[in-house]
């Protein structure tokens, strides 16, 4: 992934793939030039200038270079070489370091990543790790917008997390499309039961989202209300309109999430109903055999005062009989739904 189409003169100074992109702006918006890692401490010192960094899964001696660069704080370093961290905001002396879940669709399965984020007064750090998408159209949108990125780093991440939440509603609509599909499986006649296991892992992808989007809500809402000397009161309501976002996708996947455990339930109950119906027509036609099986078994004995047992017309009259029992319990059945 670039944040630039173009190779920049980062890339070619420092060939190392994990370092995307290294920009200085100005302070009134305009992409002045690309700089080397080694430049940066001399350029945030501007303050009529500011840093965008893009980093992809970059290495611990990358990141150390980075801190010192920065002057970021070793934990917050040592977070962001593992890319195992609740989405979480914390603040570092005079800088917030920011850990979003993100997420895309691989080879027909969604995949997480995550993206760490290092806001300072003139600065942006961005480290991906895992599945997402570039960050590339982000930047370039920016950059056509020189009157927003005049508000520095924090309008900066307002779109990088603008397009992180935003990325999850073509999920959402994905798990709703699949969960209307599996809906319609689960009222079939026919059980099956890889609709119970598609059924299991969709509430388990949904449960994963949901804990990567439940966390956003209380990091926006903290850029929302804190920070002052780093947030701009101008952003805050950019702020705002994502937190509104991800709230929705929030109220989304909970609503799902409870369909998912009605379907599921739904499902395992049709298939406790169809036993019993098999259940109940095996019984029926047990019933309606005991009578001549019964029957059977008396004159089965070879006892020798069996009533009608040396008539002519005794075995006739026997079979009449047991078939009239058993017509009439073939109808008394029918009548109560168990054939």
């Amino acid at each position: 992934m670039n944040d630039s189409q173009n190779p920049t003169q980062t890339v070619a100074a420092n060939p190392d793939p994990m370092l995307v992109n290294s920009v200085v702006y100005s302070s009134d918006g305009r992409r002045l030039r690309d700089i080397t890692v080694e430049e940066i401490s001399d350029v945030i010192v501007d303050p009529e200038q500011w840093v965008w960094v893009g980093l992809h899964e970059p290495s611990e001696a990358l990141l150390e270079q980075l801190q010192f660069e920065f002057g970021l704080h070793e934990l917050a370093i040592e977070d962001a070489h593992n890319a195992h961290q609740r989405p979480k905001i914390e603040v570092y002396g005079d800088s917030l370091f920011i850990v979003m879940h993100t997420a895309q669709t691989v080879n027909g399965k969604i995949e997480f990543g995550e993206t760490h984020m290092f806001v300072g007064k003139r600065y942006l750090v961005t480290v991906r790790h895992g599945a997402s998408l570039s960050y590339a159209g982000v930047r370039r949108a920016c950059e056509q917008d020189p009157e927003l990125l005049a508000l520095g780093p924090s309008y900066a991440l307002h779109a990088v997390l603008d397009f992180i939440v935003d990325n999850f509603l073509p999920l959402v609509g994905e798990f709703r499309e699949e969960l209307q599909e599996l809906e319609g499986e689960v009222f079939e006649d026919t059980f099956k039961r890889e609709t119970i296991r598609r059924l299991y892992d969709l509430k388990k992808e949904l449960v994963t989202l949901r804990l990567a989007v439940a966390p956003i809500q209380d990091i926006l809402n903290q850029l929302v209300r804190q920070y002052p000397n780093l947030i701009r009161d101008e952003v805050r309501p950019y702020f705002r309109d994502v937190y509104d976002h991800a709230a929705r996708i929030n109220d989304a996947t909970d609503t799902m999430r409870e369909m998912l455990t009605a379907a599921i339930s739904v499902n395992l109950a049709l298939v406790g109903v169809a036993q019993n119906e098999v259940v109940k027509r095996l019984a029926g036609w047990a019933a309606l055999l005991a009578a001549p099986t019964l029957i059977a078994s008396w004159y089965g004995m070879n006892f020798h005062d069996m009533p009608e047992l040396s008539g002519r017309w005794s075995y006739p009259t026997l079979i009449a009989f047991t078939l009239c029992v058993c017509t009439v319990l073939y109808f008394v059945l029918k009548r109560a739904k168990w054939l």
